[in-house]
């Protein structure tokens, strides 16, 4: 147990130190019920607003007032093919090639449309393996994959069997799939863990797979923007994850999803077709075209014309990252939960159940409490310290690198070690 240091005067010094603290101010911050801006660690929900998005909304809305629908073809940022302009912009984020990305949807629905293609069960293949913790809506969609193919979702949809769920090991994997391997159709995996923070060893789970011959999906809700991947290297078949976390793109903001380019090609390949997943140049042919066929990138899996309004605020975030470089903010980001991490530790009666190793978490922290975590939140969010609580007994802290501080550390550290005590 390390002393209780985390004085105002340090984590100032160290926020003067650090040359990224200024990021904050490209951001609505929001304020507590004194009028002081909140400590907010909750990004790991919902991202916040970069100040450059209102006027980039409205100069959208503007178009739309102005130009109807020769905007989809006038101006520099026409809509037609708009979201694959914002969608090049993810490439670097997830380690693909501008081929294997795209933007449509929502996270669920991106991961049914991929699963079917990819869940392709048989009389001795049927499962769905996914990880202890797993985020309750990918449970969901698992288990209504299984009963829309025919299976039964409690025999069919199966975790990795783990010695302690908190912290899955590749032990734990190698021994599931020495178990059922044969069984299982299709893995659909949390690139990080929502509840823990663990962040999965990618790589070393996918190369079990594959022994298999298991198709791999990836929800990558919590790891997109917040830890290193390479999608294309690791060889998964298909991912997706939402834009509104860590992407900052607003409630409900548009889905991005990806697809090896070696699936790009098989024309065979079951697939939910739909109207942008064609040939934008032959999009507009209604009588020309009486069979679908796919574009041959990650594309053809599009379903129907993206949402504007949900790609325009998504684009001031991923700009704002590109220009930084998420090296950068990806080192940021391990300085702040380092700082984090600490000041959990000094705690007594408090415990993290995220790995004290960087390399294998994010910027989340999670800690179980004694006692009833929601009540915990709704007293530190009535003193302006934002966390997010997950019952019974887990709060969830995020230091975002674009707007959090190390002085909203010391601030929350300070007001949660005084609650618990």
């Amino acid at each position: 147990m390390t002393s209780f240091t985390f004085e105002e005067e340090e984590a100032l010094s160290l926020d003067e130190a650090d040359p990224l603290t200024s990021l904050r101010d490209q951001f609505t911050i929001p304020q507590d019920p004194s009028g002081n801006e909140e400590a907010y660690f909750a990004g790991n929900s919902l991202g916040l607003m970069p100040k450059a998005t209102p006027p980039a909304m409205l100069s959208a809305l503007s178009d739309w007032g102005g130009k109807g629908v020769r905007g989809h073809f006038e101006g520099d940022e026409s809509w037609y093919q708009y979201d694959e302009v914002i969608s090049a912009l993810q490439t670097d984020l997830v380690g693909a090639k501008q081929s294997e990305v795209g933007l449509m949807g929502s996270l669920t629905t991106n991961l049914h449309l991929l699963m079917a293609s990819f869940y392709r069960p048989s009389k001795k293949r049927r499962k769905i393996l996914i990880e202890p913790h797993a985020f309750p809506s990918d449970r969901y969609a698992a288990a209504s994959q299984v009963s829309w193919h025919g299976g039964n979702p409690e025999t069919d949809v199966i975790e990795v069997e783990a010695d302690n769920p908190d912290h899955v090991t590749i032990d734990d994997v190698v021994n599931t799939l020495e178990k059922y391997g044969d069984e299982v159709a299709l893995a659909l995996i949390g690139g990080l863990n929502y509840y823990t923070g663990q962040y999965h060893d990618l790589s070393a789970w996918i190369q079990q797979f594959r022994r298999y011959e298991i198709p791999v999906g990836l929800d990558l809700a919590h790891a997109v923007g917040n830890v290193p991947l390479d999608l294309n290297k690791l060889d998964a078949d298909f991912a997706a994850w939402c834009t509104y976390k860590y992407l900052n793109g607003g409630p409900g903001s548009i889905s991005g999803y990806f697809v090896h380019e070696k699936h790009h090609g098989d024309l065979d390949l079951v697939r939910l077709a739909g109207w942008w997943g064609n040939n934008p140049e032959t999009r507009f042919d209604m009588h020309g075209q009486e069979r679908f066929i796919p574009r041959q990138s990650a594309d053809g899996w599009k379903v129907s014309n993206p949402s504007l309004f949900s790609i325009v605020p998504l684009k001031s975030s991923l700009e704002m990252i590109h220009e930084i470089g998420f090296g950068v903010l990806r080192e940021r980001s391990m300085r702040l939960t380092a700082y984090l991490d600490k000041g959990i530790q000094a705690i007594e009666g408090v415990e993290s159940i995220t790995p004290e190793d960087p390399e294998r978490r994010g910027c989340q922290i999670s800690v179980r409490v004694q006692g009833d975590a929601a009540t915990l939140e709704r007293e530190l969010i009535r003193r302006g310290i934002v966390p997010d609580a997950r019952d019974p007994d887990v709060l969830r802290f995020a230091p975002t690198p674009m707007y959090s501080s190390f002085s909203d550390i010391a601030r929350a550290i300070r007001q949660f070690e005084k609650l618990v005590r």
